[in-house]
């Protein structure tokens, strides 16, 4: 017996809504048995103070945990849950469930292959330095293997959602008599994000070497296939590792590419030219360019004291990705921190073939 990984892409109706995914359940489109991580978009701020991942991934829990028939706490260790905050501009929330089934025969090509790693939790001190470039490194390498991926060049996109500083923490290590890397809870997103996206890097061979003094400082240290989104709803890092590897069944495969800027659009048409098909789910990261420009047009994303840049971005990369795409059910993550270059960022394209 092979496996084969199966996709579903459902809507939802607010950050607690289920109902989709309880109805797939129910008709037999997916086991609840079989599936290993759940990536999607709220329509909260993305900021610090966004209760809808949480809330979200509450929801997602007691699901399947009532399907299951087991506590809510045993899913934590069954299936990784990612959920970013934020569906500016036109981006439609939406879930995406990815299930692992056996399947009798292997497709006759390279078919997407999912892997899924946690690392341990991570102390307040940790979050943004060294220990949590380091663990995630090896958290990686365990889902790739989990995957049967064995080449990096066959990994297109490596998932995770990471923790982030709030004030309880910072002062929790305070009172241990150690620093944070940061007492700025949002600009902790950032480090936790850079640091997670600098452990893929690490693990795919990208880069050689992270110094910690780095992590959010050298842009030219980045991962092209990485994307990480910070949450206060957890404190360890959850990885899902995409690729495409032989032995797999089904008819699914992914590629990917990197945006140079916000609003490279050819590097979508690139993927859908190498990997044909139909369009089943489209991830990828945004961030508004440091340097204030997108191709010596100065932008004012970095200056508006109402809206937090990674908002703008979202909505921007949103529309340009939508326009080429026609739809707007993608997964659009703010904050590309070592994610691709400066004012860029990966995206990845599922296809069905």
């Amino acid at each position: 017996m092979v496996r084969r990984t199966r996709l579903l892409r459902l809507p939802t109706a607010g950050p607690g809504d289920t109902a989709a995914l309880a109805a797939a359940i129910d008709a037999g489109e997916v086991d609840p048995a079989t599936i290993v991580a759940i990536i999607g978009k709220t329509e909260g701020n993305g900021c610090v103070n966004d209760f809808t991942r949480g809330y979200a991934t509450l929801a997602l829990k007691l699901l399947l945990s009532s399907k299951l028939g087991c506590p809510p706490a045993d899913i934590e260790k069954r299936v990784a849950i990612v959920m970013s905050g934020g569906t500016e501009g036109g981006l439609s929330p939406h879930l995406l469930v990815f299930s692992r089934e056996m399947a009798p025969v292997a497709a006759s090509g390279p078919r997407l292959a999912i892997g899924v790693g946690l690392t341990r939790p991570f102390a307040p001190e940790e979050i943004g330095r060294a220990p949590q470039v380091e663990e995630t490194a090896a958290a990686v390498t365990l889902a790739m293997k989990d995957a049967g991926v064995f080449q990096p060049s066959d990994v297109h996109f490596v998932q995770i959602k990471c923790p982030l500083l709030t004030k309880e923490r910072i002062e929790e290590a305070a009172r241990r008599g150690v620093v944070t890397a940061t007492d700025d809870t949002y600009h902790s997103m950032a480090l936790s994000r850079g640091a997670s996206a600098l452990g893929v890097a690490l693990a795919l061979g990208e880069v050689k070497d992270v110094p910690e003094q780095a992590i959010c400082r050298d842009w030219s240290l980045f991962s092209r296939v990485a994307s990480t989104s910070a949450g206060v709803e957890l404190l360890r890092n959850e990885i899902v590792v995409l690729g495409n590897a032989p032995g797999w069944a089904g008819d699914l495969v992914i590629g990917h590419d990197v945006m140079k800027d916000a609003i490279d659009a050819e590097a979508a048409r690139r993927i859908l030219a190498g990997i044909g098909g139909e369009t089943v789910a489209v991830l990828a990261k945004a961030e508004a360019s440091p340097s204030g420009e997108i191709r010596g047009r100065r932008h004012t994303m970095l200056d508006d004291s109402d809206i937090h840049s990674t908002r703008h971005a979202r909505a921007l990369v949103g529309g340009v990705l939508a326009g080429v795409i026609g739809d707007t059910m993608l997964y659009v993550s703010g904050g590309a921190e070592h994610q691709g270059p400066a004012g860029g960022g990966p995206i990845a394209i599922i296809a069905q073939v």
